[in-house]
């Protein structure tokens, strides 16, 4: 190839040696004329030798680049020293940007004096593809392509920076997605993740250019505004990202309805520095969604106060188990025909080694947030059957024991599992049993709600309605469950026979239980008025303190020394007020 008038006889010696190599190499003079290339250039270029012979260089490259790589082969001419760089090459031939990685040499004569550059340079934009790509799967959510944590972190920092040195507010907005749950549960996770990129893109939609976006992860997205006025601009922000949920999702032909939960935590008054000002509007989000969900909440200090102990219960509550702090009480349901108890509602207690005896109330929210539900529900299911077991040895005629279920037992996959091999361990039969659930609990899921109550019913285990007269409370509904008893709620109990309202509708549930040959519980029974009017209406079976309040084992078993069946409470009064 190296036959042109041009070239000196020391250049030509190597035109064969470079044609042999694989990597891309020119050979160029002091003026930056291009002499030689071997053919993996001419590859790398799509274009030959002759086609560039007389050719202005300025054609192949946009003019600054072209202005860059001749700055490059003075600065070899003047120095003596080879360089590298990188550089994006722009190939007009091929009409495609290439990443290429660039050596130049001079070539010196004995005096030391250059005479020539030679070039050579790997096409690394593969390479360089595949780096971004990994950059940005490590700074980008793949899901919704929104900015991730790690991203998000830099931003925040750098919008503390601006903010210190310009004495302007930053907000971080921490919201998260109500009962986003549901939907992927009940739909699928294909359907919940083309929701999430849905939510994503509406976020972005009616935030401003320079705010930023991001996903915390699951459900959870983080909005940081900068160059904020006042509080009133991060709220207005909010609630036009409320707004924004309030618009249905069109989801495979679905018409998907979500809100959300939003906390809010300014810079300075917040924190003033990221982590801070992430955990506090972590918390005013968390205060958002107790006080009702689809609204926002600024952090205040004493929300931090509240998830201290919060936080600190929690772990007291993880340890409660290992420490065998938890136990039961048995409050009595009793039967107007012979007025014996024929069952037991078994309620949890938590013996805390500070703080006495806790209640329910205090701690099983917290249970099912933190997931403890799941195994605080065992043990209960498992200590109550060896109560069960307990008491059979010891001669009693045993009644059956109603044990509530939370919405997330309930949800178990392996609910029916667990419960056959917890019988199956400690040798009772499942008729010693009722499940007490609410309404809420059966009209998630319908179809697999149907099938586990089916499988439950099989073991001879109860099914208990709680609290009914709150929920849904239909004929269809009842109709299509296995279900054996309502439980009317205390709340329409209370006040009767006085109020009209409550008399109408407990004689609504009575008839409505009668029809379709259910049982009745009346729970909060405390004198004898509400008693009569129950009995006189139709109901048979009562739970309340004028029977006797929630005991410990130990209590039950004095009352049942001098005989072998449980005591007939009908006619004995509880007026002792105890937090259920």
């Amino acid at each position: 190839m190296i036959t042109n008038y041009l070239f000196s006889s020391d250049v030509s010696k190597f035109q064969e040696l470079i044609d042999l190599l694989p990597i891309a190499i020119f050979i160029k003079d002091t003026e930056s004329k291009l002499l030689a290339i071997n053919k993996a250039c001419e590859l790398q270029w799509g274009l030959s030798f002759k086609d560039l012979q007389g050719t202005d260089a300025s054609q192949l490259f946009p003019p600054a680049q072209m202005e860059h790589f001749l700055a490059k082969d003075q600065e070899v001419f003047e120095s003596g020293c080879q360089i590298d760089f990188e550089e994006t090459m722009w190939n007009s031939m091929l009409k495609q940007n290439r990443m290429v990685h660039t050596f130049k040499k001079p070539i010196c004569d004995t005096s030391g004096k250059p005479l020539y550059l030679i070039g050579m340079f790997v096409d690394i934009t593969e390479r360089y593809k595949a780096e971004q790509r990994i950059l940005e799967m490590a700074t980008y959510d793949i899901l919704t392509g929104l900015p991730n944590r790690a991203l998000l972190k830099d931003r925040i920092e750098r919008a503390l920076e601006h903010g210190n040195r310009h004495r302007e507010r930053v907000a971080v907005l921490f919201i998260d997605l109500d009962n986003f749950k549901v939907i992927n549960d009940s739909l699928g996770h294909d359907v919940g993740d083309k929701l999430l990129q849905a939510v994503a893109a509406r976020f972005v939609s009616v935030v401003r250019g320079e705010d930023t976006v991001a996903r915390q992860g699951g459900d959870e997205f983080i909005v940081l505004l900068s160059n904020l006025e006042s509080a009133f601009d991060a709220e207005a922000v909010a609630q036009k990202i409320l707004d924004a949920l309030q618009l249905h999702f069109l989801i495979d032909g679905k018409e998907l309805h979500i809100s959300g939960s939003i906390g809010i935590s300014l810079f300075p008054d917040d924190g003033e520095d990221i982590w801070t000002l992430l955990r506090n509007s972590d918390i005013a989000m968390y205060h958002a969604k107790k006080n009702g969900r689809n609204n926002c909440e600024f952090f205040k200090p004493e929300m931090n106060r509240q998830a201290k102990e919060r936080h600190s219960m929690e772990v007291a509550l993880r340890n409660a188990l290992k420490h065998d702090e938890l136990l039961l009480h048995y409050q009595p349901i009793v039967n107007v025909n012979g007025g014996k108890t024929d069952g037991f509602e078994v309620l949890l207690r938590w013996q805390h080694p500070g703080d006495g005896l806790i209640y329910p109330i205090k701690f099983i929210r917290l249970a099912e947030e933190t997931g403890m539900i799941i195994p605080i529900g065992e043990w209960l299911m498992r200590q109550s059957c060896l109560q069960i077991k307990a008491w059979q040895k010891q001669g009693y005629e045993v009644p059956r024991l109603a044990i509530n279920l939370s919405a997330i037992q309930f949800r178990q996959k392996t609910l029916v599992e667990n419960i056959v091999r917890i019988l199956d361990e400690t040798g009772v039969k499942g008729h010693y049993l009722t499940l007490e659930i609410t309404e809420s609990e059966l009209i998630e899921n319908v179809e697999e709600a149907i099938r586990t109550l089916q499988q439950l019913s099989e073991l001879g285990i109860e099914i208990s309605i709680d609290d009914f007269g709150t929920g849904y409370s239909n004929l269809s509904f009842l109709k299509r469950y296995q279900i054996n008893t309502l439980k009317i709620d205390r709340s329409f109990v209370r006040d009767i026979p006085g109020d009209p309202d409550d008399t109408a509708i407990i004689d609504a549930i009575l008839a409505m239980a009668h029809a379709l040959d259910l049982e009745v519980i009346a729970e909060g029974v405390e004198n004898e008025q509400q008693l009569t009017y129950l009995v006189l209406h139709g109901c048979t079976r009562f739970q309340g303190f004028y029977f006797s309040e929630p005991l410990p084992t130990t209590e039950i078993e004095k009352k049942m020394e001098n005989q072998r069946t449980f005591p007939n409470y009908f006619n004995q009064m509880g007026n002792q007020q105890v937090d259920e």
